[in-house]
């Protein structure tokens, strides 16, 4: 069965950026997993919430459900206007051609779109092109045999830099799939699946490495078959086309289920009028202590802070949050979706406020909500969180994004639409 998401793109806030760059509507491989009882997300109540007097922010009208979109185009942006080259520019391509050749086509002097020049053969899968006469900017594309191009879009060098690149030319899809059924946490005493990610290049170029992110609520990540209500976030389209695109970086997702305890677990303290909650601490341990030491074994990461990046909704977002005020050695990209900010008398507003001075504190933090439904998707706390974050020193479009999405209701169809944007601020563009 072929099921369509119309994927919304928000503003990046970074050069070249568009609000309109959407996710292409992308069949759903079939995957062989049971059927699990899904999860509800919050079963507590939710507080009511005054919508009067939230601060202007950057808004998207919600599209309709069963809207597809069209892939937009890259701006590949202006030129850099460097006149005057200054060392060499040198280019590094990584890939294992084994008995095939690679060639370099562009648009600077010496080099031409119709025809490749031969790049040299280094090692069995590094090969090199220099110049020491570049004076300005210019746009390539690697070759197979100088017939088939790497796919995505070109690449961009400036005179005197060195960059390494590491292609594909095959694979245009990632792959996904539960691949721990029963993931065992001494820490928690308790199971779960974990659902993985991997990006286009993994299986063609073994000479990348990835950023990872990290994401709660695996089971409603990609299979409509274990998603609550049915409707997963289709994190491999967004994926799959931000690389396409070069909007988003090629990078792992991990998708840790949650399970019967998902309040306890996703909350950082108790709240003594639900009497209920406070694991949320002993939960980031496990992910930092025993399932990121596991994923950094198995595959090709960067586990460095720089990429390492976590994500949920709801609760989830609130423990994403929590995590990066306390775990931003950890985690050094943050996204807080629709996060349940109201939790314990506003604790996380509190805490939030500590980013202030802090060594250690997340490179980049995504905030947003909608403002629909029964409790307006906790718009107005959510925009008390985001001035929080401003006040510490953050700044929008650099490394704050704070979006609400008007219409949007607090569930998975809305966070679905919206999660290309956040991807794509907090792993970036695909440099260079």
């Amino acid at each position: 069965m072929r099921r369509y998401v119309g994927a919304l793109w928000l503003l990046i806030g970074c050069a070249g950026a568009s609000a309109t760059n959407p996710v292409v509507d992308a069949g759903i491989p079939a995957v062989d997993v049971a059927p699990e009882a899904a999860v509800p997300l919050d079963a507590i109540d939710v507080p009511a919430f005054d919508v009067a007097d939230v601060p202007a922010v950057d808004t998207l009208d919600a599209p309709a459900l069963d809207a597809t979109r069209d892939a937009g185009t890259v701006d590949l942006g202006a030129d850099l206007g460097i006149d005057v080259a200054t060392g060499r520019t040198v280019l590094r391509v990584h890939y294992p051609v084994r008995a095939r050749s690679l060639s370099l086509r562009g648009d600077l002097a010496g080099l031409s779109w119709d025809r490749g020049v031969a790049l040299t053969r280094l090692t069995a899968d590094l090969w090199e092109w220099s110049s020491g006469d570049v004076a300005r900017a210019f746009e390539w594309k690697p070759l197979l045999d100088d017939r088939e191009w790497s796919i995505g879009t070109n690449y961009r060098a400036t005179p005197g830099a060195t960059l390494d690149i590491y292609p594909r030319f095959v694979n245009r899809s990632g792959r996904w799939s539960r691949a721990i059924a029963a993931f065992h946490s001494t820490l928690l005493g308790n199971d779960r699946g974990v659902w993985i990610y991997l990006p286009p290049s993994y299986d063609e170029n073994p000479a990348a490495r990835f950023p990872v992110v990290y994401m709660h609520d695996g089971q409603n990540l990609f299979n409509p078959a274990t998603s609550f209500g049915g409707q997963p976030w289709y994190a491999q389209d967004a994926m799959n086309q931000g690389a396409e695109s070069g909007a988003i970086r090629e990078a792992i997702v991990v998708g840790v289920e949650n399970t019967g305890d998902r309040i306890n677990e996703y909350t950082p303290t108790r709240d003594a009028g639900r009497m209920t909650g406070g694991r949320g601490e002993l939960y980031l341990r496990a992910l930092i202590e025993e399932v990121k030491p596991l994923i950094d074994r198995t595959y090709r990461t960067h586990p460095g802070r720089a990429d390492t990046v976590l994500v949920g909704s709801s609760l989830g977002g609130l423990i994403s949050a929590w995590a990066g005020i306390h775990h931003g050695d950890v985690f050094g990209h943050v996204g807080a979706m629709s996060p349940s900010t109201w939790w314990d008398n506003r604790v996380l507003l509190r805490e939030a406020a500590m980013l202030t001075g802090l060594a250690s504190r997340p490179l980049r933090i995504y905030v947003d909500s909608g403002d629909a439904g029964d409790s307006s998707d906790g718009v107005a706390d959510t925009a008390m969180l985001a001035d929080v974050v401003r006040a510490a020193g953050y700044r929008e479009g650099v490394d704050l994004r704070y979006v609400v999405q008007r219409g949007a209701a607090h569930n998975e169809v809305y966070w679905a639409q919206r999660l290309p944007g956040a991807l794509a601020f907090l792993l970036g563009r695909r440099d260079p």
